[in-house]
């Protein structure tokens, strides 16, 4: 099921693994801020919470 890519076929998988990697670091990068901010709500919640 894979295509002949012929002479381009180092140029192509290059280019696919570069868009998993940074498919990758976006996604790592989005789930860390969102386990930081949620970290900062629910402490500032507590504070909240504690006045």
């Amino acid at each position: 099921m894979i295509p002949d890519l012929g002479a381009y076929a180092v140029e192509v998988s290059l280019a696919y693994l570069v868009s998993f990697v940074v498919i990758g670091a976006l996604v790592w990068s989005t789930l860390r801020a969102n386990s930081k901010t949620k970290r900062e709500l629910d402490e500032a919640e507590g504070r909240w919470r504690n006045e």
